[in-house]
């Protein structure tokens, strides 16, 4: 039986409220368009002592690309790792670093990279205004202050987090996004030749985020035709990318505009099942987001059969081979944490399965998923 398609006769479309959702109010698309920053920038300078601030994905600290970046007065280019999950110690950090580093509040935070400096910047931008930890903003609606200026280019593309309302962050407690009307960039710049030279693994674990988040929302029992309009073009998208045989800057330009799509697809809706229990993963053990949703989809048959069906046919394509035994010497203890994470998604569960979700998903069944991996 498939649980998901039960629940979604029978589930409510839509929230019992409708929600005026902001969206990101500017964006740049097109080849070559990271020349135009500069321009972008400069009427929102605030004075020569109010810095923008870079955070970069240290990937490009020996690249051209910090060349290309439209310096002045005393900009600063932040260089972050993202070889882990972004944390909300990691924003803390950064936040206090640059209220050292200048006496007055800068002029706004650009991020460069994939989702983790993406959600770094959003977040950043959120706590130079709002009191106390990224910790305690982990949640729905508890940002109350407006962020500073921010902007977001990203260099891979699948996440979503260049148009959504939420920053995913690890934190001491649970892994969960700042979700609020705050968070959406001011600005967005899409130019897909920053996304040439991403290795073949990262591309597809990244450009499958996407594709889960189109499967999830066109399935879920928040469906409504705001999100399902976005989420099949995503989808479509998605199968041209990953299925048919594109020339490279086709191929470039399509998933960046996937990644846009899919991401609108949940901002009036919500993702499910893999991204409840992959927050699991990443959280216990560090596992990265991407590819920590495909490890999780590959065993969701019971959910939505012709969509693992689909991913596979993707992976037999593109001769992916997922890790196996990630899970294989875990503890009880281990496995109670991570399911703990994402039974604490209840927003994701409710779309999934329906408001009579816990009936369905006990902890065994999570655990019998989980063993799998």
């Amino acid at each position: 039986m498939n649980i998901n398609s039960e629940a979604h006769k029978s589930a409510p479309k839509i929230m019992n409220t409708y929600k005026n959702f902001p969206m990101v109010p500017r964006v740049v698309f097109g080849s070559g368009s990271l020349s135009q920053l500069g321009e972008i920038l400069m009427p929102k300078r605030k004075n020569s002592e109010a810095p923008f601030i870079f955070l970069v994905d240290a990937v490009f600290e020996e690249e051209e690309l910090s060349s290309q970046l439209p310096l002045l007065f005393n900009d600063q280019i932040i260089f972050v790792s993202s070889e882990e999950e972004p944390k909300t110690y990691q924003v803390d950090a950064l936040v206090a670093k640059i209220k050292s580093d200048f006496s007055e509040m800068p002029s706004g935070i650009i991020g460069i990279g994939g989702g983790t400096l993406l959600d770094l910047a959003k977040a950043v931008a959120i706590l130079l205004t709002n009191e106390g930890s990224a910790a305690d903003y982990q949640g729905w609606d508890l940002v109350k202050k407006q962020a500073i200026y921010h902007v977001g280019i990203p260099t891979i593309s699948g996440t979503g987090a260049e148009v959504s309302r939420t920053t995913v962050l690890l934190g001491p407690e649970k892994k969960l996004g700042i979700n609020s009307d705050y968070t959406p960039f001011d600005q967005v710049l899409l130019d897909p030749n920053l996304t040439q030279g991403v290795p073949k693994e990262q591309w597809f674990y990244t450009g499958m985020d996407c594709y889960i988040h189109c499967i999830e929302s066109l399935n879920g029992t928040y469906l409504n035709a705001f999100s399902q309009s976005y989420g099949e073009k995503a989808l479509d998208l998605c199968k041209e990318v990953y299925l048919s045989d594109l020339a490279p800057t086709e191929s470039r330009d399509k998933l960046m505009m996937a990644s846009w799509h899919g991401g609108m697809s949940i901002a009036y809706s919500q993702v499910g099942v893999a991204h409840a229990l992959s927050y699991g993963l990443s959280y216990l053990l560090g596992v990265k987001h991407g590819i920590g949703n495909c490890l999780v989809f590959q065993h969701l048959e019971e959910f939505y059969p012709e969509g693992v069906a689909l991913f596979k046919e993707m992976m037999q394509k593109h001769q992916i081979e997922l890790p196996k035994g990630i899970c294989a010497n875990l503890t009880a203890s281990d496995f109670d944490i991570m399911i703990n994470v994402a039974l604490g998604l209840e927003p994701l569960w409710e779309n999934a399965i329906g408001k009579n979700w816990k009936k369905i998903i006990t902890p065994e069944k999570l655990k019998s998923i989980y063993q799998k991996i």
